[in-house]
């Protein structure tokens, strides 16, 4: 896809979602500290449910260092509603120590750092950077993204370094940050996992996936 019609695309989603970059009821706000646990913990569930867990567990581990040192059992019961909680309170738990073993209890703000937390991948990393920084490293390339970059045509391949390579390539280093957060606005509301809604897509005319639609599946 040339760059001109990749950055048409986002246009016409950013006119779509104006609240996606902004929006408070995304669980990438925050503090760096309450950022990287939050997107640790989103992983296989909803922002819905995350959300529901930031008061009653940074009031109970407001800090690095209270966090470093809670018991997993403790942890558990706060975090189960999001599924593999046990999994989760032990990559957060080794998260907070590392902070306090190696960054002195602070949240890093290079890639290269971030990286080597426990549980912290490339996708939360740039989300971190971004809403704990205002540093556009690179694009988080979660579940939604993936799905958009490959049926809109931005890229064609399953990995998502790949992917984020291409979107890279595709748009300017001032949007990287918050084409995420578009894309997972559009993703939820309108190209869906299961059941895309093509017909009503602002998009639609300049998306791969609508053009190769059977004629009778492009009225809905």
């Amino acid at each position: 896809m040339k760059a001109q019609d990749a950055r048409r695309i986002y246009a016409l989603l950013l006119k779509q979602y104006p609240d996606a970059r902004e929006s408070p009821t995304t669980v990438c706000r925050g503090t760096p500290f309450e950022v990287l646990i939050l997107t640790i913990l989103s992983a296989q569930t909803t922002d819905r449910a995350v959300l529901m867990v930031k008061e009653p567990l940074f009031s109970a581990y407001p800090t690095p260092q209270a966090l470093a040192h809670a018991k997993i059992t403790d942890v558990e019961p706060i975090i189960h509603s999001l599924g593999f909680y046990h999994a989760k309170a032990r990559n957060i738990i080794a998260a907070a120590q590392a902070l306090i073993a190696d960054y002195g209890g602070e949240v890093p703000d290079t890639m290269e750092s971030l990286l080597a937390i426990p549980g912290v991948g490339r996708k939360t990393a740039n989300i971190v950077l971004y809403h704990g920084f205002a540093k556009n490293h690179g694009i988080a390339v979660d579940t939604h993204v993936r799905r958009l970059a490959q049926r809109i045509g931005f890229s064609d391949t399953d990995d998502v370094k790949v992917i984020e390579r291409d979107l890279m390539a595709l748009f300017p280093h001032k949007e990287w940050g918050d084409l995420t957060d578009v894309f997972i606005a559009h993703g939820r509301a309108c190209c869906t996992a299961k059941k895309p809604q093509c017909p009503k897509c602002v998009i639609n005319t300049l998306c791969r996936y609508y053009r190769e639609l059977p004629t009778n599946e492009k009225s809905g």
